[in-house]
């Protein structure tokens, strides 16, 4: 499974509002950045209490990629 789907699959499975999680890939020579766009209502359960939720999405993404040659970063958009 790519990151971008897992990561999709994950948040999905979080938000009241599935049908407006947006997951776009772009990347560079050294890094993958995977933008998520989730809907404005549900951008609190996304980042969690003190961003706990955010930093365990950004956990698995690394682990994902650990095997790559590319790491991934996280952006969470408003």
């Amino acid at each position: 499974m790519q990151p971008r789907e897992l990561l999709s699959f994950i948040v999905c499975s979080l938000v009241r509002k599935p049908e407006a999680v947006e997951v776009k890939e772009a990347s560079d020579e050294r890094n993958r950045v995977i933008k998520l766009k989730v809907d404005e209502s549900d951008l609190g359960r996304v980042i969690g209490k003190e961003g706990r939720t955010a930093k365990a999405l950004r956990t698995v993404l690394a682990v994902a990629t650990a095997q790559d040659e590319q790491k991934a970063k996280l952006d969470i958009v408003d």
